[in-house]
């Protein structure tokens, strides 16, 4: 295919929204989890009119949420081959990439080798090294950390060494630089012990600890092959990256970064805002307020509020389209309020595609890489040997 110059494809990512019904949730210990249909139902019925015209209600059950009956977007649910259920995993296979082998994870923290020789590279001691919430442990040894100037070093069910820093102890620079640090050992030394590094500094006093999101930055994995973001950046159009998109892939195949302080709502205008400039290209977007402040936290009011939010966005996005745009509304993983714990979920995750000629179901995708490359083919972008079919 050749570049067409007139066209633009926004894939936009609910983080953590997904749809329940992962056929391998059970090895994930995740059988029943269901992002939507169970903060619907934790939250007495969700109103999303504009998702339900589009046909949000004809993809899965949802309180308060009917089928429509002729919707406005083709609709779908796509099922992940990656081999995890993180936001990494789920972002690069929407790209192309599949993860055919998870990565390390530590449900009893990190080995002592590892947070000896980070203490001895930084000059500071570890606190916390152990899987928790983020604004769990921030409250529990905020104080401790004040106290002392140690590191408080946590992690997930997902593979990812996370440093939380008070900003008034430790100044933002040093966190970066103990990250970049944490990163060389821990990937840039031929070998992969975590698929991602997190800064996490925060402010405020014990009991009102409040996390800097916009000054959190991620040191990830490069993609270890081509992506559609590569295809579609070599072959001459823009590739914006809004809010952590650009640090799942390390900056690769990216042309523009909007990072889109501090919520999803800012996020939303940054989408808006590449819309208005953008010729031809892709806008890929992730909100992860879904994820990181309500799934994470099990807060199911929360993400049927932030849901809600949304919904009302909706018809500014779909106002920003010209004739010759798709529009994708998908997510990544799934992270039920509802569940035990507080780690992603697996689940097939909801498909809406508005644009793209015409409504229709587009069925339950093998892959999440159908999302990328029906942008791909949008944009008249060939798929080469990449995973995922175009349903345009």
């Amino acid at each position: 295919m050749s570049r067409d110059p007139g066209r633009r494809a926004a894939v936009v990512v609910l983080d953590g929204v997904g749809a329940g019904g992962a056929p391998d949730a059970a090895r994930f210990g995740d059988e029943g989890a269901n992002t939507l249909s169970n903060t619907a139902r934790a939250a007495g019925g969700l109103r999303l009119p504009n998702l339900q015209r589009l046909g949000l209600g004809n993809i899965v059950e949802i309180e308060g949420v009917p089928p429509a009956g002729e919707p406005r977007a083709s609709w779908g649910l796509m099922t992940e081959r990656s081999a995890a259920k993180a936001t990494l995993a789920g972002h690069w296979e929407i790209m192309g990439l599949v993860l055919r082998e998870p990565l390390p994870t530590y449900p009893e923290g990190f080995p002592e080798e590892i947070i000896s020789r980070f203490e001895r590279e930084t000059g500071r001691k570890v606190i916390g090294n152990r899987p928790a919430s983020g604004t769990q442990i921030i409250e529990e040894l905020g104080p401790e950390q004040e106290r002392t100037g140690a590191w408080i070093v946590y992690t997930s069910a997902d593979s990812v060494f996370q440093v939380a820093a008070h900003t008034g102890v430790i100044p933002l620079q040093e966190l970066y630089e103990a990250c970049e640090k944490a990163h060389r050992m821990l990937i840039g030394e031929g070998r992969i012990l975590v698929e991602r590094v997190i800064a996490r500094p925060y402010h405020g006093k014990p009991g009102a600890y409040e996390r800097e999101n916009e000054n959190r930055h991620d040191y990830g994995i490069e993609p270890f092959g081509e992506t559609y973001l590569d295809r579609i950046k070599d072959a001459g159009h823009e590739v914006v990256a809004v809010g952590k998109v650009r640090d799942i892939f390390d900056g690769r195949g990216i042309t523009r970064h909007l990072p889109a302080p501090p919520d999803d709502a800012a996020k939303v205008d940054a989408v808006l805002e590449a819309l208005g400039e953008v010729g031809s290209g892709l806008i890929f977007a992730n909100l992860v307020d879904f994820d990181a402040k309500y799934g994470h936290r099990r807060d199911p009011e929360g993400m049927a509020q932030n849901l809600e939010r949304f919904d009302r966005r909706v018809p500014e996005l779909l106002g920003a389209l010209g004739p010759e745009d798709l529009l994708v509304i998908t997510a990544d993983h799934g992270n039920d309020p509802t569940f035990r714990g507080t780690d992603h979920t697996r689940e097939r995750v909801p498909l809406l595609a508005a644009g793209g000629g015409g409504a229709r179901p587009l069925g339950v995708r093998e892959t999440f890489a159908d999302a990328g490359a029906s942008a791909a083919a949008w944009l008249g972008v060939r798929r080469g040997g990449l995973p995922g079919e175009s349903w345009v």
